[in-house]
């Protein structure tokens, strides 16, 4: 399960600004909510992030000037 809840936080990441509080906060929660989930890491991955974005406050990372240069 450990090897999902990491895939889930690197995913998470890179889709919401968190502050590292907040990533400890979000890590707590998907580690709780996968606890009985089973033992396949892609579907605990992917019911993770599912989890998260649920809960997530729609802070999602715009892209900036730099990410825009062709």
């Amino acid at each position: 399960m450990q090897t999902a809840v990491e895939r889930v936080m690197q995913t998470y990441g890179l889709m919401v600004s968190l502050t590292a509080k907040q990533e400890r906060e979000a890590r707590e929660r998907v580690s709780r909510f996968l606890e009985d989930k089973g033992a396949d890491e892609h579907k605990l991955a992917l019911e993770g992030l599912r989890h998260l974005l649920g809960r997530s406050t729609k802070r999602r990372r715009t892209a900036s000037p730099q990410d825009c240069v062709e």
